[in-house]
């Protein structure tokens, strides 16, 4: 997993939603974008996210939230 999009994911793990948001809504990768979905998510704001899981190319999340960061950082190599 890139540094960046690991940082990302830490400080959502210490309650950073902001910071998490900051180093992923510059990165263009799709991977950022799930984590950027998943963000959108966390806040409540469903058409956003969904907006993200599109340009993720991933359906939007039914799971937990927990489960679904889970995902990401097993599946991003975290």
């Amino acid at each position: 997993m890139a540094d960046t999009l690991r940082m990302a994911l830490d400080e959502l793990a210490e309650g950073n939603w902001d910071a998490a948001h900051g180093i992923v809504q510059d990165d263009p990768s799709p991977e950022a974008a799930w984590i950027h979905a998943h963000l959108h998510r966390i806040e409540g704001d469903l058409g956003n996210a969904a907006y993200w899981y599109r340009r993720a190319g991933r359906p939007v999340a039914t799971e937990s939230l927990e489960d679904e960061r889970a995902t990401i950082t097993r599946e991003l190599g975290g």
